[in-house]
């Protein structure tokens, strides 16, 4: 008679990295808090062959980018294993930043992804509070301590500075996308423009590695027999205990808000 065996099926540990990246974002959203205990998880999981980052990100903090995918990339080179990111809907801009932790990049035909750059966005209310008879007052030490203040005209130096500091973190987000990425990207096309590419425009920018589905593409890369070992987040016990909290929903909200704005630039 012969016994069965005992021998595990090997599998990929699945990561969903979904959401707007910040710093301490209840309900929802990507920080190095949040996901960083689940990234351990993935690596450290005992039988491993690979791991499988799901990526549906319209971006955020280019600090928290940096931190996530610098956790994946220690992890990876730490455990030998091989890091494969599948772009959802979306990756881009601190997304994509992320994304370029993986050794390859796979995306659906309508995915987005790329968006390198770095936005800052606001009002001015210079006329406001003069219309409601309203008087601010504002005291400083440090002539540059309210630069682009909203209630007051902007300022060609404030905007200036602005730039300085845009241009530092643009580089910073070149050099991932340069080392990460390498000579798979096309010489011959300036690829940080802020430029989004859908599909296979991806692919011909050197951008992603191809079209392909998660399932399918680890089935091809590790055998038929391959298992999928989803981690999700664990939510704080009070949450659970305590899902209608007031303060927990309003951020929960908020978050929602923010995400459905960013994901809107992209047509999402």
């Amino acid at each position: 008679m012969k016994l069965p065996s005992l021998r595990k099926k090997p599998f990929v540990s699945v990561v969903s990295l979904s959401g707007v990246i910040a710093a301490n974002i209840r309900g929802g959203g990507l920080s190095i808090d949040s996901v960083g205990p689940l990234l351990v998880r993935a690596f450290k999981a005992k039988g491993a062959k690979a791991v499988a980052l799901r990526i549906n990100s319209p971006g955020g903090s280019p600090v928290q980018s940096s931190l996530i995918g610098g956790a994946i990339r220690r992890l990876a080179d730490e455990t030998e294993l091989p890091v494969h990111a599948f772009v959802e809907d979306v990756a881009a801009s601190g997304g994509y930043w992320i994304a370029t932790a993986a050794d390859d990049i796979w995306v659906d035909d309508s995915s987005i992804t790329g968006s390198i750059g770095v936005i800052s966005a606001g009002f001015g209310f210079v006329d406001a509070l003069g219309k409601l008879g309203v008087e601010r007052r504002v005291h400083t030490a440090g002539e540059d301590k309210s630069i682009l203040d909203p209630f007051r005209p902007e300022r060609a130096e404030d905007v200036a500075r602005l730039k300085q500091l845009q241009a530092k973190i643009h580089d910073a987000f070149k050099h991932q996308v340069r080392t990460r990425r390498g000579a798979r990207l096309v010489e011959d096309r300036d690829l940080f423009t802020g430029e989004i590419f859908v599909g296979d425009e991806g692919v011909a920018a050197g951008l992603v590695d191809g079209v392909a589905h998660m399932a399918p593409k680890l089935k091809e890369l590790y055998g038929e027999d391959i298992r999928f070992r989803v981690l999700a987040r664990r939510r704080p016990l009070l949450a659970r205990l305590m899902p209608g909290i007031a303060a927990e929903a309003a951020e929960a909200a908020s978050h929602v808000v923010r995400e459905h704005a960013m994901r809107a630039r992209y047509g999402l």
